[in-house]
Formats: structure tokens, C-alpha cells, sequence
């Protein structure tokens, strides 16, 4: 997919919340979940004081992002690295605090488009979903070795897919003739099994499993739970941080864990709230924002989009030494 065909999602909105903490020289933007780049060249555009630490464990986004920002020479800094590893990447580029970090979850454009990934069950190639191919299970693993109350899991919790224990049992009574390895089978095997009534209401029959498949491999949930806490605990006082979340589960994630910084941790009835305390993050939006309907029907990506932003008010609390 070509740089320029990509529609970052939520755009304006990202940059009317972040640029503020961007305008001293030498400002650091982190765009977490680089991709294609279109959100951090925007940013680079938008704030020419700023420079930008980019990082993606992808290697064919790393290597388009690079070349689309080229021409930004030393503004710009690329890592390969999980998005929870954003800590010691500053720490290597020698980079105390960010001011701004921007995490855009979920697959990429670069990925859903790529036949080969087998990320999207609209073509048909191999069962990956690795979002970094040197490393780790694929799905095709997964559908090979997990066992029905495992597969159960995985389709229930990370896809929301209530026939999970049957799509399960059909997987494994389907692996027992031969493997599934493409998302054709998979695709073939799930409008066999998901029974008619559901598949008319309940769009395609395959997004939820591929959905947790995906999860499943790439650990998403359990990275996004650590990266959060570490970002915040990475951004400079004043600093900002916007979220754009396409599951209900990472944006439950994001909600808690932004909500808990907005809120006085003091006890009920204590006299005098102590400075440790003291809220540590100011919410910039309220609740989740969604795409505007001209956004949703100009960019299908955007339509399951919730977007969370915080400020930083002071360092995270430490517990008194007094405290138990």
C-alpha cells in the first residue's frame, strides 16, 4: 500500500490535541505504532519544533515510514520495538521524557492490505498475523495447537464471538483431516458453522475470530495493559497522550488506566488531601470520541475508532514514607 493512498484516522483531532506540548525546540513526539506514518508526518508538519521517535516492530512499515519521512533528515529517529519497550527506546536514543506519544492500535493498513500476512479474511494467504514475522507463533500455530477449551478462550474473550465453543470443536474436528494453513479454509469453515441467522445480522461470519486470532499472536492485550502505565510514566509534566483504540477490550483498558491518573487517590474522609494524592493526569476528552459520520464513510477504518487523551500534570505519585 503506497504512503500516499493511507488515510490516518482521526487526523486533525490528533494534532489539535497534541501539538500544544510540541512547540519548544527540541520538543519529542512519540509515535508509538509508526505504520505508514501518516499521522507522525503530519505531526512533523504541524509542529516544526518537534522531533519524532518512531517505533514499530514491523519491518515493511518501518521501512515505508522511513523513506516518507526521509526528507525530514535528523528530526526523525525509527526503532524496532514492541510498543511496551517504549521506555527503553528513549532511554538508548538518551531522551529522559517525551512530550507527546500518540498510540494508534490495532492492524495497520499496511498489514490488513498485504495478501501474504494473512491478517484480513477477504483474501486468501497464509494463516500469519505475525505483526513482526521474524518471531513467534502464527495463527496457523494456534489453529494447530491450542485444544477446544483454549481456542474456546481465545474466540470468547479476544473476539467476542459467542459461538466460540462451536467454532472451536469444528477447528479441532477439522485439524484432525488436515491443518487449516490459509484464510480460505478458515473463512470456508466459519460459514459452515455459524449458523445463518447470525451471518445476516452479525456482518462477516470471520471478523470476530480473525479479530482474536490476531490478538492471540501478537499478545496485544497483554502488551497494551504494560505499555500504557510505562508511556505515562514516560511523558514530561505538561506532556499529552492520545489514544486511538478499534476494540472494546483495549479501549476498557485505556479508560482505566487514564481514569485512575484523573482521580484523587486520597481515602474517603481524610481531612487533607496529601500531594501524593493528587490527580497526575487531566482528561482531554470526554469519555471516548468517535469519528465523524463524513470521516466513517470516507475511511472504513475509522468507524469502530474511540479515541481517549490525557495531559500530564505532575510526576506519577510515590508512596509517602509514612504509608503502609
Amino acid at each position: 500500500m503506497a504512503p500516499h493512498r493511507h488515510v490516518p484516522v482521526l487526523l486533525e483531532r490528533i494534532l489539535d490535541l497534541l501539538a500544544p506540548a510540541l512547540s519548544e525546540p527540541g520538543a519529542v513526539v512519540v509515535d508509538a505504532t509508526l505504520g505508514l506514518g501518516g499521522h507522525a508526518q503530519a505531526l512533523l508538519d504541524r509542529c516544526p519544533a518537534a522531533r519524532l521517535v518512531g517505533i514499530d516492530r514491523d519491518a515493511d512499515a518501518r521501512r515505508i515510514a522511513g523513506e516518507r519521512l526521509a526528507s525530514y533528515g535528523d528530526r526523525v529517529q525509527i526503532a524496532a520495538a514492541v510498543y511496551d519497550d517504549l521506555p527503553a527506546v528513549l532511554a538508548d536514543l538518551g531522551i529522559e521524557r517525551a512530550d507527546a506519544i500518540l498510540f494508534d492500535l490495532g492492524v495497520s493498513s499496511l498489514q490488513l492490505d498485504a495478501q501474504e500476512r494473512g491478517f484480513a479474511y477477504r483474501f486468501d494467504g497464509p494463516l500469519d498475523m505475525r505483526m513482526d514475522q521474524g518471531s513467534g507463533q502464527t495463527a496457523a500455530d494456534v489453529l494447530r495447537d491450542y485444544d477446544v477449551p483454549d481456542l474456546t478462550r481465545v474466540l470468547r474473550v479476544y473476539g467476542e464471538e459467542r459461538f466460540a465453543p462451536k467454532i472451536a470443536r469444528a477447528i479441532v474436528a477439522r485439524r484432525a483431516q488436515r491443518p487449516l494453513t490459509t484464510s480460505a479454509e478458515l473463512v470456508a469453515l466459519l460459514t459452515e458453522v455459524i449458523p445463518a441467522a447470525s451471518k445476516r445480522t452479525g456482518g462477516h461470519p470471520a471478523k470476530r475470530t480473525f479479530q482474536a486470532l490476531r490478538i492471540e499472536v501478537n499478545d496485544e492485550l497483554r502488551v497494551w495493559e504494560r505499555a500504557l502505565p510505562a508511556a505515562i510514566e514516560a511523558l514530561a509534566v505538561g506532556g499529552r497522550i492520545a489514544v486511538l483504540s478499534y476494540h472494546s477490550l483495549e479501549d476498557r483498558i485505556t479508560k482505566s488506566v487514564l481514569a485512575a491518573g484523573a482521580r484523587s487517590s486520597a481515602p474517603v474522609g481524610l481531612p487533607v488531601e496529601l500531594p501524593e494524592h493528587q490527580p497526575y493526569l487531566r482528561l482531554l476528552t470526554r469519555g471516548a470520541e468517535e469519528a465523524s459520520a463524513a470521516e466513517q464513510a470516507a475511511n472504513s477504518r475509522s468507524a469502530s475508532v474511540r479515541l481517549r487523551a490525557a495531559e500530564r500534570l505532575r510526576p506519577t505519585p510515590t508512596p509517602s514514607k509514612g504509608s503502609r
